[in-house]
């Protein structure tokens, strides 16, 4: 009888242990496994919500060096915008971390028009750092492109996690340095 007891003692200790592996993993940002929750924040223009921006990150992530370690930063938009106009404002947003020859900011944006969708309230694009290499994006789970260009990707990121941000306490937030939505 006491073997009888035990066994079941642990199995339900095994069984909880992997239900708590199952939550781990689950809280996990599908294209980055392992991942955690690393920071959010809402996007505010003039007062109305843009989007609602998650970043996920690996446990030993440094938020010293963000644009060199695997990463996804999720935007959930909170309301309709033509891919053509995210691309504008995204490159708008890379150059001011410093110039881009206009060449090459012609071709990164041709690649954003090409790789973004029209969205509506509840979509999401998510941009997956490849360090070193580039950056895929999906659009509500499913993959939308990639860009096999390093400088695009820590461009494209450091409009949310560079210090040339235009939204400085976003990036924070983000990086978990700050609460989110909370006034300053």
């Amino acid at each position: 009888m006491w073997c009888s007891t035990r066994w079941r003692a642990d199995r339900a200790w095994l069984l909880a242990l992997g239900l708590l592996l199952s939550a781990a993993q689950a809280l996990a940002h599908p294209q980055l496994p392992g991942s955690r929750l690393q920071g959010e924040a809402t996007l505010r223009y003039f007062g109305l919500r843009v989007y609602h921006a998650r970043l996920w990150t690996l446990p030993d992530f440094r938020a010293s060096q963000p644009a060199d370690q695997p990463l996804v930063l999720e935007l959930e938009y909170l309301r309709n915008l033509k891919g053509n106009a995210i691309a504008d404002r995204s490159l708008q947003e890379m150059q001011r971390a410093g110039s881009i020859p206009e060449a090459q900011a012609q071709r990164w944006l041709a690649e954003m028009q090409r790789i973004f969708p029209d969205v509506k309230s509840g979509d999401r694009i998510s941009g997956q750092l490849l360090p070193g290499h580039g950056v895929r994006f999906w659009h509500n789970g499913r993959l939308a492109g990639q860009m096999d260009d390093a400088l695009f990707a820590r461009r494209f990121f450091g409009i949310w996690l560079a210090s040339t941000t235009s939204e400085p306490d976003m990036r924070l937030a983000l990086l978990g340095q700050a609460e989110a939505g909370l006034p300053r």
